[in-house]
């Protein structure tokens, strides 16, 4: 499956202060890339709260910031308001770019390819069913400037090892209290049809136990969902209703 994400937002950081300034700006440990290397993060504000979702590839002589399209702009902001005192300047730049998502596994390792897709690429629909197969939260949709990282996969992408970056203090301070009250968890869905966007999970015991934030139907799984699920209730497993339809919370990625 060819995935063309040339649409999406290139940003080029040049100056002898971006890996210093970045790695304090996001999540990762973009002190650790060595040049070829590519990651995810997130940059929060103050609060710990997810303002944007980034990839960064390692170059010799610059970095390469990757990000959603409608969040160019948004990202390309915060960064610019931050480098203040730094030595280092961002470019949104035209970059061909693909990636080729041959499993659910692959959406989460497959790595950006800086040319033009090989061949035709998959519909929007196919994509979105591999991505919610893959439990890869999209951002507006199901991740927004509500959400700490930890509550969402992405939290594989923050380094809670490395120094102060912005919003590192509430992050790593709920993390080390125990982490989140609701996280973002797959579900098998009873019945045939997607159920709807933003239908309320019901468990016995919480009649407002989550919200499905996407929803597709799977060739190789049926209904499946993501929704954000209370704590008391998102073990894996769990049996819970949407729509009025049985459904089981599982761990992302969706597997058989």
């Amino acid at each position: 499956m060819i995935v063309d994400q040339s649409d999406w937002g290139h940003i080029r950081a040049d100056g002898e202060d971006r890996v210093r300034f970045l790695q304090g700006m996001c999540t990762a440990d973009v002190e650790a890339l060595a040049a070829g290397d590519w990651t995810r993060a997130m940059i929060l504000n103050p609060k710990g709260r997810v303002v944007s979702v980034i990839e960064i590839d390692c170059r010799p002589d610059h970095l390469l910031l990757t990000c959603q399209p409608d969040l160019t702009d948004k990202t390309f902001e915060v960064l610019d308001k931050h480098a203040i005192m730094d030595d280092v300047t961002f470019e949104r730049v035209d970059q061909p770019m693909h990636r080729i998502w041959d499993s659910p596994q692959a959406v989460w390792d497959a790595a950006p390819v800086f040319a033009p897709p090989p061949g035709p690429a998959a519909s929007a629909d196919e994509l979105e069913i591999r991505r919610v197969e893959a439990g890869m939260p999209r951002y507006g949709q199901d991740l927004s400037d509500d959400n700490f990282p930890f509550e969402v996969p992405l939290e594989r992408y923050v380094s809670y090892d490395k120094g102060c970056y912005l919003g590192q203090e509430p992050v790593s301070r709920v993390h080390h209290r125990g982490g989140a009250n609701k996280a973002l968890r797959g579900l098998r869905v009873d019945g045939p049809g997607p159920v709807a966007t933003g239908a309320t999970v019901v468990h016995p015991d919480r009649a407002d136990a989550g919200q499905v934030t996407s929803s597709v139907v799977s060739p190789r799984f049926g209904a499946i969902a993501l929704a954000f699920v209370h704590r008391s209730v998102f073990e894996p497993g769990t049996q819970v209703s949407v729509d009025g339809r049985q459904a089981r919370l599982v761990a992302l990625p969706f597997a058989d």
